[in-house]
């Protein structure tokens, strides 16, 4: 079972990832809307319905990259600590995009356009979306388009080395980007408010980049475990 603390860490990578997520996904989520004037009781279950097909393929996604993980694993410790290092540095990188202090990810983004590219017809078939049905094919399907933040998440989840803890990981930084993602009410609009704010999104990029530090191999390790052993006390 995956450390509740890993969990939490997934869960604010998606939360405060959640503006980008809406950058990439709002079009789709106007797509939802349109043409349901008459009826706007039938929005929220079109929209639950594309978000759990969207965070059922991070799921997935995430099982596939824990299993690579683990194989890799097998390989010995070098590969161990080559894994490890490579998850830390992804962390830095996402936690520097999480501040907006950095964008790099974007590039990584370009590498995942060939996996998307053959995707995309299917995807837009389904619109316009009447029914819950094609609303969670639709989500399923668009869980799979190139996005730095999913793609660096995968690469720490990996690092798990289990199908299982991976998917766990991947289904908390889903749920992390519910509540901007459904983007309706007023709720809603202040925790979009609160999430693009420069001051949150500061602290919670330095808080993703300390727990990058912690993931790094190195004797570093136990003077970083003394500020994270608050949080894991709690948990």
């Amino acid at each position: 079972m995956t450390d509740l603390y890993l969990l939490l860490t997934a869960f604010t990578l998606g939360l405060f990832g959640g503006a980008h997520c809406v950058g990439m996904c709002g079009g789709i989520m106007a797509a939802l809307s349109s043409g349901m004037a008459p009826g706007k009781g039938r929005l929220l279950p079109l929209l639950l319905s594309y978000n759990l097909g969207r965070i059922l393929s991070y799921s997935l996604a995430g099982a596939l990259m824990g299993s690579l993980g683990w194989a890799l694993q097998q390989q010995g410790s070098l590969v161990v600590t080559g894994m490890r290092t490579l998850a830390g540095v992804m962390l830095i990188a996402m936690g520097l995009y999480l501040a907006n202090w950095w964008r790099g990810l974007v590039m990584v983004e370009r590498a995942g356009a060939l996996l998307w590219k053959p995707l995309q017809p299917y995807a837009s078939r389904l619109l316009p979306v009447q029914s819950a049905g094609p609303a969670l094919l639709l989500g399923l399907l668009w869980g799979w388009l190139p996005c730095g933040l999913v793609y660096s998440t995968l690469i720490w989840a990996a690092t798990q080395g289990s199908a299982l803890d991976a998917a766990q990981l991947m289904l908390a930084f889903g749920s992390g980007t519910l509540p901007l993602m459904l983007g309706a009410g007023i709720l809603s609009s202040r925790l979009g408010d609160v999430m693009r704010n420069r001051t949150t999104r500061g602290l919670a990029g330095m808080l993703v980049i300390l727990f990058g530090l912690w993931t790094l191999p190195g004797g570093h390790q136990q003077w970083l475990m003394q500020l994270f052993q608050p949080l894991a006390a709690g948990t």
